[in-house]
């Protein structure tokens, strides 16, 4: 049976899955080259400064040539000298007879020009086959390319009663085994890990990726995110366990002079200034100086508060919960620091995404419809 486009691009995005834990900052990219219904050739991008999916492919596919071909890829090929040559012209160069894009690229150096230049030295080009699949698998790249913002996923865990915490504060474990290994899939995924000093003293958290590779289905290192904490009085004192994990950590403080000697000299520490919105931080602004960092995902282990905090300033994109079949009663702590809602209009509602069972417990994907 021969095998259509759809086929094909679907292989490319299994392909551009392949680095979905490693290729932050850039964006996820796979490539497949075909002729005669036959793959000559695949690759993907697996780590900034690599090479990028086509050249991986078109390197697979050496021996055969790719003359008369046609070349599936995930994202518009780069017309641009980044940390790697253009895409573009290495296609140009080897002359296959037809590309097929999935997406263009949202980056504004690209933005079209890769197309323009394979259509320009007579390679027919056609352009958004599977885009819905491709744009889900770089979420974040693009919310950081067209809105200078990352991709916010808000994690939280609840019992079915929608309590986090018992009033005590206690909340080690919510969710079971199952839940808190599944969460780390989420964290490797993500460019940061948000969380508050409150947050990192209280459950003395050290917020990184505590997969293997292999568990990951790669051969590279695990890549830690970036653990950004926000810290307005400078409460952290280099003694917490997270600094003891050789992996970036920035501080956001709104008075970093109050930093102790031991944790200003760790040099995996960076402490940014930011100032205040009266007593907080402005979230809006925090994200804004993420993605001039080229974060494209944050995740976040937080409590009630910044969890409130980043609903109602309409940041956030994602919430994900895991929820146990348990009951904590109406005096527990709960999920999200909103004010009092007096109308119902203004509550925050959600569109359910996904549903499953993890473990016990339930894991709920929801947007927010603002």
């Amino acid at each position: 049976m021969q095998r259509n486009d759809q086929y094909w691009m679907a292989r490319a995005l299994r392909q551009a899955r392949c680095g979905l834990y490693t290729t932050q900052p850039n964006p996820r990219v796979g490539c497949v080259i075909v002729r005669d219904d036959q793959c000559l050739g695949e690759g993907f991008h697996q780590v900034a400064g690599g090479p990028h999916a086509e050249i991986n492919a078109l390197q697979a596919a050496a021996s055969n040539g790719v003359d008369n071909a046609t070349v599936y890829v995930t994202l518009e090929p780069c017309a641009h000298t980044g940390r790697t040559p253009p895409c573009s012209q290495a296609l140009i160069k080897a002359g296959p007879k037809r590309v097929v894009v999935a997406m263009t690229d949202p980056n504004p150096l690209v933005a079209g020009r890769g197309i323009e230049q394979l259509r320009q030295a007579g390679i027919e080009v056609d352009c958004g086959m599977l885009q819905t699949q491709a744009e889900q698998l770089n979420r974040g790249f693009i919310k950081r390319m067209r809105t200078q913002r990352p991709f916010v996923r808000v994690k939280m865990a609840s019992t079915l009663d929608g309590r986090s915490a018992l009033a005590n504060g206690v909340s080690q474990w919510v969710t079971g085994a199952a839940a808190r290994r599944d969460v780390q899939f989420l964290r490797a995924q993500s460019s940061a890990v948000l969380s508050t000093a409150v947050t990192v003293i209280a459950d003395d958290a050290s917020l990184n990726v505590r997969l293997q590779p292999q568990e990951l289905g790669q051969e590279l290192a695990v890549r830690q995110p970036v653990r950004v904490v926000l810290d307005p009085e400078m409460r952290l004192t280099g003694r917490e366990a997270m600094f003891s994990i050789d992996s970036p950590v920035w501080i956001f403080t709104a008075n970093p002079g109050a930093a102790n000697n031991q944790l200003a000299a760790m040099q995996h520490v960076e402490l940014i200034e930011q100032g205040l919105a009266g007593e907080k931080f402005d979230l809006d602004a925090v994200m804004q100086q993420l993605a001039a960092r080229e974060i494209n995902e944050v995740h976040t282990e937080c409590g009630a508060v910044l969890a409130g905090g980043l609903f109602q300033a309409r940041l956030v994109d994602e919430l994900v919960v895991y929820q146990s079949l348990s009951l904590f009663g109406n005096r527990a702590r709960g999920l999200f620091e909103l004010g009092e809602i007096s109308i119902m209009s203004d509550r925050v509602r959600l569109a359910l995404r996904d549903i499953r069972q993890v473990g016990d417990d339930i894991r709920l994907t929801t947007v927010p419809e603002y």
